[in-house]
């Protein structure tokens, strides 16, 4: 059968439902600083249950997101402190080495899912190469996350790219399953502005499972590796720049059984890459690890 890379799951929403404040805009860094056991729990969890790919807690930890709500001064001690609890979670884990990559994480730098407050691409290019930087002598390979519009997924591809280093690209889709991106961009527009880029691989991600269910198909005709990992959300409409995540709903028909159907569709298609995202928990990870051996399919790294 095929070899499926399994990424973790919604990293910062597990760290929420964990912690004892989640008020805070930027609440998975400050439960980072102050209770920094909860994320090698996380860690530890995701990695327990099947993940080989775990991503850096720094997604809130891009420079104008630090300096929006006055931590700043605290950007490398951000990256420094994420990438210390990665590693401390993998040697607790006690796996083998190499069995289990970190993956830099490089997100949206203003806001997630709203494409008007992004940079534009000269912008966006410089503070993504401040965040390459601060990462690429710690981790595996890159992940861009949730890009919604195409020139913050350049910028972020064109940043990455002067390492060397894999990365695979991210993009987070309307929910109206439009097939297209939450700036009103095409998918195929987008796939074709990334595509000669060459990036190891493009994914879908942050979306409901329905929207990158019906979108896969398009994925899987750009000639490059693919994959995609759902978000469990209701609906991400109320959150906005600098809001907190205790406004948006959980799905409750999202169990392990039903997100692991939707995942075995997308792998019929061809996607190799699978994990989960926001609202997507350690639970989900297991199921779908379990099912994936029993189905005959090998699980490894980003190789």
């Amino acid at each position: 059968m095929t070899e499926i890379a399994l990424l973790d799951g919604g990293l910062g929403q597990e760290i929420s439902k964990r912690s004892k404040d989640v008020t805070h805009p930027l609440w998975s860094l400050k439960v980072m600083f102050d209770e920094p056991d909860v994320v090698v729990g996380v860690h530890s969890d995701f990695i327990e249950a099947g993940a080989r790919i775990i991503c850096l807690n720094t997604y809130t930890a891009t420079p104008t997101r630090l300096e929006r709500h006055d931590y700043g001064d605290r950007f490398e001690e951000a990256h420094a402190t994420a990438y210390r609890l990665a590693k401390a979670a993998i040697s607790k884990s006690g796996c083998a080495a190499g069995s289990i990559q970190i993956a830099g994480c490089l997100p949206p730098l203003v806001a997630s899912y709203k494409s008007d407050f992004s940079m534009n691409y000269d912008e966006s290019f410089l503070e993504f190469q401040r965040l390459v930087d601060q990462q690429k002598d710690s981790v595996d390979l890159f992940l861009i996350e949730t890009m919604s519009n195409i020139d913050e997924a350049r910028a972020a591809l064109d940043a990455v790219k002067e390492t060397g280093k894999p990365v695979y690209v991210g993009l987070t889709l309307s929910d109206d399953l439009s097939n297209t991106l939450r700036s009103g961009e095409s998918l195929e527009d987008a796939i074709s502005a990334l595509v000669p880029k060459k990036p190891d691989g493009i994914l879908l991600n942050c979306s409901i499972p329905e929207a990158i269910t019906k979108a896969m198909p398009i994925l899987a005709r750009a000639g490059v590796r693919f994959g995609g990992y759902a978000n469990g959300f209701t609906s991400i409409d109320k959150l906005q720049p600098g809001g907190t995540v205790d406004v948006l709903e959980a799905r409750k028909d999202l169990t392990p059984e039903a997100y692991a159907n939707y995942v075995e569709q997308w792998i019929d298609i061809g996607a190799t890459i699978v994990g989960g995202c926001c609202e997507v928990g350690p639970d989900h990870i297991r199921y779908l690890a379990n099912k994936l051996t029993a189905s005959g399919h090998t699980i490894s790294t980003l190789g």
